[in-house]
Formats: structure tokens, C-alpha cells, sequence
């Protein structure tokens, strides 16, 4: 109980510098708006955002949930194929020649320009966003099981050699453990990516989410709205980036605790 109690100090220690920060941003933000008198239009204060984001909560949360179910569904497909992809590459140095710059190439490639194309190829269902979440988020999580693979204990793997453990058991029990401390940071990033994805694919095209969502509200010249979204969004992501920690501390908690140290 101690032990819990003097993390959860540690950790609102490091984040109050960040809140502060966040805070004195706001102040400086509302005040120039009420000292400039900028249309709303334009530039809208802190206050408005809360408060019609507030009031227009029921579409905001419906379209936030769509992009929810969205993020989730394509983040499990890359996270799938990263897996595939990246324990199949370990295994063979030819897979690791022939894959590992196709990978590096799927990151060149302009999103911006892609995600129009996926919703012209596949119409405005849920294909073309899973799509583009998956180029999005899958280099780093693919980069960062392979690194995890090769960073793995050499003098265990030879220890296991020598007592006739097979290929496979030498990577169960001796490269995956070394990969998840990289996994779950390239974790990290990839949802953080995830929802970037599906809000840039659902604003190019698409009949809910947060991205059509705030296409619609800047047609309409409702700035406080579009911000409002932005905030939801904002919230969405970091909300799954916590949650990593959470899967991180069940599957992996060693890697906290070297983390911490």
C-alpha cells in the first residue's frame, strides 16, 4: 500500500510541470481573447469550447465512439500483422532482407495523399480506415519487436543452445521477453498514431467519427466546435496511451520497474 501510494505521488509530481504549463497556456488564451475581442469565428475562448462543446456533448460523444471502434479495429489488425511480420523476420535473415525496407518504404509514403485514394478504391466503409491506420501505426510497432528480438540476451540464447532448447524455445523464452520493454513503447506511439489515422481518414471521407465531424463544423464557421473535437480527440488518445501502461504492468511489469530505475 505504501509502495502504491509513493508511486502515484512520484507520478503527480512529474506531470505537474506539463499541467502548469497546459494551464498557463490556457490563461494567456483566454485573456487574449477577451482583451482583443477576436470573433469566436476566428479564434474562440477556452470558455466557449467547454461550454458548447458541453452542450453539443451527445454528438460529440457519438461520433467520438465512432472513432473509437474505428481506431480499435484497425490498431488490432496492424498490431496483428506487426506481430506476424516481425516474429516471421526473426526467424529468417531472408525475410528480414526482403521485408525490413519494404517496411522503412511504407513509412515514405504520403498519407495525405493515400488515405483519398483508399476511400475512392473502397468507398466510405470501415476498409479504407482500417487501411490507413494500419500504414500509419505499423512501422513502429513492427521496428520495435524486431529491435526488442535483437537486443535479446546473447549469453541466454547460448546457454540455451548448449542444453538442446530448439529455435522456437530459445524465442520464447529468451527473445520475447527482451522484445516487450521495446514493444510497448512502440505501443505507445502507435495508438497515439492510430487515432491521428482514423480522424485524418474519416475527415478525407466518411459518415461519422471526429473527422467528419470537424469537416462539417468548419463548413459551418463553428471554430468552438471544431476545437471542442479536438480537445475529444485529444482526451481519446491520451486515454489509450495510459491504458498501455495498464496492459504493460499485467504482461510485462519488469519492464516498469527497470523503466522506473
Amino acid at each position: 500500500m505504501t509502495t502504491s501510494k509513493t508511486d502515484s505521488i512520484g507520478r503527480a509530481r512529474r506531470l505537474l510541470p506539463a499541467l502548469l504549463v497546459a494551464g498557463a497556456l490556457v490563461a494567456i488564451w483566454q485573456s487574449y481573447v477577451v482583451v482583443s475581442g477576436i470573433r469566436p469565428q476566428v479564434l474562440p475562448s477556452p470558455a466557449r469550447v467547454l461550454t458548447q462543446g458541453w452542450s453539443h456533448r451527445v454528438d460529440i460523444a457519438g461520433h467520438a465512439w465512432s472513432t473509437l471502434q474505428v481506431t480499435l479495429v484497425g490498431f488490432a489488425v496492424s498490431l496483428a500483422l506487426a506481430w506476424v511480420l516481425a516474429i516471421a523476420v526473426d526467424f529468417s535473415p531472408w525475410l528480414r532482407r526482403a521485408f525490413v525496407p519494404l517496411f522503412v518504404v511504407s513509412q515514405t509514403l504520403p498519407i495525405i495523399a493515400i488515405a483519398p485514394l483508399m476511400i475512392i478504391w473502397f468507398g466510405f466503409g470501415l476498409l479504407p480506415k482500417i487501411l490507413v491506420i494500419a500504414l500509419v501505426t505499423f512501422f513502429p510497432v513492427a521496428i520495435g519487436l524486431l529491435e526488442g528480438f535483437a537486443a535479446a540476451d546473447r549469453e541466454a540464447g547460448a546457454l540455451l543452445r548448449s542444453m538442446g532448447a530448439s529455435r522456437w524455445q530459445q524465442f520464447r523464452y529468451v527473445r520475447l521477453p527482451s522484445a516487450l520493454p521495446r514493444f510497448f513503447t512502440a505501443l505507445r506511439i502507435g495508438i497515439t498514431y492510430a487515432v491521428v489515422g482514423a480522424v485524418f481518414a474519416e475527415y478525407v471521407g466518411a459518415t461519422s467519427g471526429l473527422g467528419i465531424y470537424m469537416s462539417t463544423q468548419k463548413n459551418s464557421f463553428r471554430t468552438d466546435l471544431v476545437l471542442a473535437a479536438v480537445l475529444v480527440t485529444a482526451v481519446l488518445s491520451l486515454t489509450l496511451y495510459a491504458l498501455t501502461y495498464v496492459v504493460e504492468r499485467v504482461v510485462a511489469p519488469w519492464a516498469l520497474t527497470k523503466g522506473a530505475k
